[in-house]
């Protein structure tokens, strides 16, 4: 059984820098493009990382504590049908439980921390 309890938002590091020390992040360009925030469940964060930061370093995984979202989070049909964690609104970050840094490789392999379940 996936644990609900924490879902992930994936940023460059130079995109959230600025907002730590703040209430919230905006999000990535696409977010901002698409009108919420684009999350990820632990299962299905290495196929996120896979198709859509290939090669790219200076990555950063936030770990959310989705109960702290309320109803501007919502679960919505995407990749195949599966549902994704989309937030409609800034990403308060008194949610995020904790940060870590991550790198994908140009073939989209990626090593998750341990922490994510």
């Amino acid at each position: 059984m996936t644990n609900l309890d924490l879902i992930y938002k994936i940023a460059t590091e130079a995109i959230y820098a600025p907002s730590r020390g703040t209430a919230s992040f905006p999000g990535m360009p696409i977010d901002a493009k698409d009108g919420y925030l684009h999350l990820s469940t632990a299962p299905q964060l290495a196929e996120t990382l896979r198709l859509h930061f290939a090669g790219q370093s200076g990555l950063v995984l936030l770990a959310v504590r989705s109960v702290n979202l309320g109803d501007k989070l919502v679960w919505e049909p995407s990749r195949g049908g599966q549902l994704f964690p989309h937030y409609y609104g800034a990403l308060p970050l008194s949610a995020v439980a904790w940060e870590a840094p991550v790198s994908v490789a140009a073939d989209g392999s990626c090593v998750l921390p341990e922490a994510v379940q």
